[in-house]
């Protein structure tokens, strides 16, 4: 089975639709199989206190001017889903609330994703499991209680899922990558695991690859130094074509695990052992 590559725009957008499709046309051009946004309801996720406080921003001077400023309304996300569906590319979201949750079942998107910050949300993981939809559930900032728990959710509601090994820090530093816990919760649950990092570079995610993994999203920009606080962490499009390229030849590299004598390797075999009675 090929991992699913899934290039996290998030809020990368900036809330400008232009650089949107740029993020899209990247992903689709570096072989991606999915697009992945992330969506909120302000007023639901954060306190007003918190929203009033001061931020400058390109939006205004306030936290609510910059949460507002790069969130996509249903007109918006309409023109996404009309482009991806021109671009040949799946397209999907994170609901950090149940208002969004609600809002994105508009759009009938073929997956669904649970947050890192949402694992421990038991409300939305209910809603979301009981879509039915195969969703990728993130474990950052999680034990193996928090996890347990989403599991039995998304069993108990016969919905289909997979794992992420995540460790949310941004960017990642390598030491704390921790990537055998990928084989650690295949084992343990029983069930398929990607990964989500939010490393520099494209070693650690290209190392998964090795480890089984049967999904893998990183987050892209056109420049890491956009504003944003995610685009330090993500993958401009030359890095994002040589993390696809190499997961694919990696792929094909594991091979079936079966030894044996290839046929490629008779001539090689019969000259470099002339002098042996074989």
């Amino acid at each position: 089975m090929s991992v699913f590559i899934i290039a996290e725009i998030g809020i990368n957008h900036n809330g400008d639709m232009s650089v949107c499709k740029d993020l899209i046309d990247e992903a689709t051009d570096s072989g991606c199989d999915a697009v992945k946004f992330q969506k909120r309801d302000i007023d639901s996720v954060y306190t007003q206190d918190f929203l009033n406080s001061h931020r400058d921003s390109p939006w205004g001077t306030t936290q609510r001017d910059q949460k507002s400023g790069l969130e996509f309304n249903e007109k918006e996300y309409k023109e996404i889903a009309d482009y991806c569906k021109q671009k040949g590319i799946e397209w999907f979201a994170s609901a950090w609330d149940l208002k969004s949750q609600e809002f994105l079942r508009k759009f009938d998107c073929k997956y669904n994703k649970v947050a890192s910050a949402m694992i421990v949300y038991s409300e939305l993981l209910e809603m979301i499991a009981a879509e039915g939809k195969h969703t990728f559930i993130s474990t950052g900032m999680s034990d193996y209680s928090d996890i347990d728990k989403a599991v039995e959710i998304f069993r108990s509601a016969n919905c289909p899922f997979e794992l992420m090994h995540t460790v949310s820090t941004y960017p990642l530093k390598e030491e704390n990558a921790n990537l055998r816990v990928i084989n650690t919760l295949q084992e343990k649950y029983k069930c398929d695991v990607g990964y989500s990092g939010h490393e520099p570079g494209i070693a650690i995610s290209t190392a998964c690859a090795a480890l089984g993994i049967t999904s893998l999203e990183r987050h892209i920009t056109l420049d890491r130094s956009m504003y944003g606080s995610d685009q330090s962490a993500s993958l401009e499009g030359s890095g994002l074509r040589q993390l696809v390229g190499a997961v694919k030849k990696i792929e094909i590299a594991l091979g079936d695990g079966v030894k044996r004598f290839i046929e490629e390797e008779k001539p090689i075999a019969k000259n470099l052992r002339q002098h042996l009675d074989y």
